[in-house]
């Protein structure tokens, strides 16, 4: 039977037919008046207002480029299904409009054809463009956004266009920003120096020596770089999850009354610079260090390089790393029902079998995250092996020496990183088979009214004895930070002295008023506005991210959830190289500006964010969305009125670690940084090399500092969950102990 013409009017709904023709009026604004190409000095500085020829819009300048006027074509039909009152058929304008967006993008550049074959076609030197600007991502996010309502319309995910909308957003960024800058340069990875194809060469060079052979179990030299970061990764990976777990429990299962210490000693390590770690573990532990020093000269032992190698570098990394595993478990642990725990303990098990059964079971997410993301960042890790390696070789230094040193081989690095990216594929299985297909709920959103179980008196023993020693080294490591740069020359001159803060950080009175003189207050100010610009955005993008997979269902999840997680495997030199070689050149030019680095800091630290959501939201019953559902609330309401409260400590992590890493940042932004966007690591970095270590110590003492002071700041913004309305008796209970 054939509906009326008024009902197929209606056929999407008229949400669905005004959030249509809004998104079509957007692709016409960013067609007919938006600045199709890349303007000088910013789109945001408006200063393209008074250069017209330089601001206009595809439309003006379909004359000069004609391949620029089919992108009406889609807008027209668009309109006319539209005019019909059908959703259906917007996917194919919007499918037409993209396409032919990405075909003429790549097709013509700045230097004529874009591909050898449209040049041999067509013949040389070809039209040219520049890179596209916001006229042109207002028009890609306009046909994507038809795309998703046809899709809903149709029936996918059971026809809710914001899950659509979302999951298509999702995917757009992932390809663009990661699967894209990747692949430029992994294409490398099969061609020469020169630029040609060689297949050979890439299989002689994934099957090297140096990077595979085991010399060392056989006493004949030393591993390839590929087992040295494996045996570190590993190693790493461990120690961190047992030491973050023991300080999660520490921190709630524990009589310990200075919380608040522990937790800004477990917190410290992950907003330090890594390679100013292991500056301070050379000053303390190297050939002239003060602990080598004053071992050589009361108890005669001699003084050695122990430092440098896998023992400094898996010292540094597990000082480093140890605070992102523990933020992941306080979140997991704060999620445990406390009723469930009581019910064990009333059924008369004891305290360790309440642990083992209960407890354990149900925090198995959150101890496969930990150890998958200090795994994946030990792997990464560029600072740490730099400062600390001498001999001892892992893939990310192997990586920055081949682009960098005089050998130049990009396609080596490019190598390298497939090796990488392998390890992190192995060990991302082995994740998920680890935690199975197991149930972790304890928030089912009934009150719960539990007392969490104190803890067993060997693991309470055995969590005081593994993080007292990491505590007790960290105060040392940061007491060397912290008053290095304000003596002459710590361990051998302590003479205190200003000189080196002055010189950073001076503040004086000109003729115009006060103004900030210090070499470091450009950089420190620029850094500072870029990581809380990418901070709500990588939260958002990563929580949203960690809702679809876990609470939507459609073909392809695992492959898109190994995209999402795939920037957290590369190391940063691979960023910076990949987004200098994808966006350094139409259609995508983004060198040279500050959006390029906060994209970079938005998805290099986008994945933390993902774990931490779907270890939380692994221990949400689903019958709370199911009753928000029925309850009539779309999905959008649902996720922000519902879940999000109970995901504080997701949120709370997620923004701490952006901030914090975006920060802290070298082996990425060192390629991306200019002069005008100077970064503090790049700065600190540009010290040490030319021996500046007060100025580079103390720079790094003033980041803690404010970096402290801003996630106090987040953490008292967002708050924490909290679970079981018996809160004060719970710590009169543990505090018994």
């Amino acid at each position: 039977m054939t509906r009326p013409a008024t009902s197929q009017r209606m056929s999407g709904g008229a949400a669905g037919d005004r959030a249509a023709l809004a998104w079509l009026l957007l692709g016409c604004a960013g067609f007919v008046l938006l600045p199709w190409y890349k303007v000088e000095g910013g789109f945001f500085s408006f200063d393209w207002f008074s250069r017209p020829a330089e601001a206009a819009p595809a439309m003006l300048l379909s004359g000069q480029r004609p391949w620029l006027l089919p992108l009406a074509l889609p807008l027209l039909l668009a309109g006319w299904r539209l005019w019909q009152g059908r959703l259906r058929g917007l996917g194919v304008a919007g499918g037409l409009g993209l396409a032919w967006l990405v075909a003429e993008g790549f097709s013509i550049i700045h230097s004529g054809w874009g591909f050898s074959w449209l040049a041999a076609l067509a013949g040389t030197p070809g039209p040219t463009q520049p890179g596209l600007g916001w006229g042109a991502v207002a028009y890609a996010a306009a046909m994507l956004m038809l795309v998703a309502l046809d899709m809903a319309a149709r029936g996918w995910c059971k026809g809710d266009r914001f899950v659509v909308g979302a999951l298509l957003l999702v995917i757009a960024s992932l390809i663009l920003f990661v699967a894209y800058p990747l692949f430029s340069i992994l294409a490398s990875a099969v061609k020469d120096n020169d630029g040609n194809v060689v297949p050979g060469l890439f299989a002689e060079k994934l099957f090297s020596a140096n990077i595979w052979s085991l010399g060392c179990l056989r006493g004949a030299g030393s591993c390839g770089v590929a087992w040295n970061t494996v045996a570190v990764a590993v190693l790493v990976g461990v120690l961190c999850t047992v030491l973050g777990l023991a300080l999660a429990l520490i921190a709630l299962r524990t009589r310990l009354r200075a919380k608040w210490l522990l937790r800004s000693l477990s917190i410290l390590p992950i907003i330090t610079p890594p390679f100013v770690i292991g500056l301070a573990l050379i000053l303390l532990f190297g050939r002239a260090g003060i602990v080598t020093t004053f071992l050589s000269a009361h108890l005669g032992i001699p003084r050695s390089r122990w430092i440098y190698g896998m023992a400094g570098i898996t010292m540094a990394q597990v000082l480093a790393f140890t605070p992102i595993a523990f933020l992941v478990l306080v979140g997991v642990l704060q999620g445990v029902s406390p009723s469930m725990e009581e019910a064990s303990q009333t059924l008369r098990a004891s305290r360790w079998r309440t642990f083992r059964t209960v407890t354990w079971p149900l925090i198995r997410p959150g101890l496969a995250s930990a150890f998958l993301i200090s795994f994946i960042e030990s792997m990464a890790d560029f600072a740490n092996p730099l400062v600390l390696g001498g001999n001892f070789n892992v893939l990310s230094t192997d990586i920055f020496f081949a682009v960098v040193g005089a050998a130049h081989d990009q396609g080596r690095a490019a190598v390298l990183a497939i090796v990488l990216l392998a390890f992190t594929i192995a060990a991302f299985l082995a994740q998920r088979r680890w935690v199975g297909g197991r149930s972790y709920v304890t928030v089912s959103g009934k009150g719960d009214g539990g007392v969490p179980a104190p803890l067993p008196g060997p693991l309470r023993f055995g969590c005081y004895a593994a993080a007292l020693p990491w505590l007790l080294l960290t105060v040392v490591v940061y007491a060397i930070i912290l008053s290095g740069g304000f003596v002459e020359q710590i361990g051998r001159d302590n003479t205190p002295t200003l000189h080196y803060f002055l010189t950073a950080f001076s503040v004086e009175k000109g003729v115009d008023g006060w103004f900030l003189s210090g070499s470091a207050w450009p950089s420190l100010l620029m850094t500072i506005g870029l990581a809380l610009v990418a901070m709500p955005f990588t939260a958002a993008l990563g929580i949203l991210t960690a809702w679809l997979l876990e609470r939507q269902y459609f073909a392809g999840r695992t492959l898109f959830e190994f995209l999402a997680m795939m920037s957290f495997a590369i190391p940063g030199t691979v960023v910076g190289i990949s987004y200098i070689l994808a966006f350094n050149v139409p259609p995508v030019q983004l060198t040279g500006t500050g959006l390029i680095i906060v994209i970079s800091f938005v998805f290099r630290n986008m994945p933390v964010a993902i774990r931490a959501g779907v270890a939380n939201l692994n221990q949400i019953d689903r019958s709370l969305d199911e009753a928000s559902l029925t309850l009539g609330a779309r999905s959008l309401a649902t996720l922000r009125r519902v879940l999000l409260p109970i995901l504080k400590p997701a949120v709370v992590t997620a923004m701490i670690y952006s901030f914090v890493r975006a920060v802290t940042a070298v082996s990425a932004v060192i390629f991306l940084a200019t002069g005008r966007f100077n970064l503090a690591t790049v700065y600190i970095v540009g010290r040490a090399d030319v021996g500046e270590y007060g100025i580079a110590i103390v720079y790094a003492a003033v980041l803690i500092v404010v970096m402290m002071v801003i996630l106090v700041g987040i953490q008292l913004l967002i708050g924490e969950r909290r679970l079981g309305r018996r809160r004060a008796g719970a710590e009169a209970a543990v505090a018994q102990l």
